[in-house]
């Protein structure tokens, strides 16, 4: 069984639990975080899971980040790095295919996923639900939204031609920008149209790796 540390709310950790569902594989949760808690972020006073701090945390993770696995003597961080590694421990023919150039291609959108996505969707999350009113910054919102349109317009472009982000099939680089498609969706107050992220979208809500981890609203307050 893998050990995981992190917190369902977290758009990394999810990433991990989803990908350990499409890989078969049972884990243990731990619940672990320096900056939220089961009543929200710490600067609306909410105590947060912790954790991260303690030493033999930090053996694991220096970083004192989340997630973190522990799979037998195997430890990694940085959740792209883990959802990799589970597909190819794990995932043969459900995460990786053993085609390098498909393996390529979900690497590239797992990447971009990560500078493209993940700095206005945390914006988003932060300046609408997380953090205390009076520390939010006017006009971050909408400039996140303009931040992220273009690379959504991207997206829905390439889905336009393809039913997963690799090819065809779904497969690991599927489960990042998945997430954070799911993220932007609960945010989202407007944006453009996107009638292909949309049915991947639905598509991949049919996996019960979304379902559990990503598809609730809850699990991105």
């Amino acid at each position: 069984m893998i050990r995981i540390w992190g917190r369902p709310t977290s758009i990394c950790t999810q990433r991990v639990l989803w990908a350990c569902v499409e890989a078969g594989v049972e884990f243990e949760l731990t619940l672990t975080s320096g900056t939220m808690g089961p009543d929200g972020h710490v600067s609306t006073g909410a105590v947060p899971y912790g954790g991260v701090n303690a030493p033999r945390y930090r053996a694991r993770n220096p970083n004192g980040t989340v997630p973190t696995i522990e799979d037998g003597r195997c430890v990694l961080w940085e959740s792209n790095a883990i959802v990799t590694y589970l597909g190819l421990r794990y995932g043969h023919g459900r995460l990786v295919d053993g085609n390098p150039e498909t393996f390529g291609r979900a690497a590239q959108w797992m990447s971009w996923t990560n500078e493209r996505l993940e700095p206005h969707l945390h914006v988003l999350v932060m300046e609408l639900r997380r953090l205390r009113e009076d520390l939010r910054t006017p006009g971050a919102v909408e400039a996140a939204i303009r931040g992220i349109t273009p690379s959504l317009e991207i997206l829905d472009a390439h889905l336009a031609d393809s039913a997963y982000l690799a090819g065809n099939g779904f497969s690991m680089g599927d489960i990042p920008a998945g997430a954070a498609a799911r993220r932007w969706q609960v945010f989202a107050q407007r944006g453009p149209a996107t009638p292909h992220l949309d049915a991947w979208l639905a598509r991949l809500g049919e996996r019960e790796g979304f379902r559990r981890h990503v598809a609730s609203p809850e699990l991105h307050v």
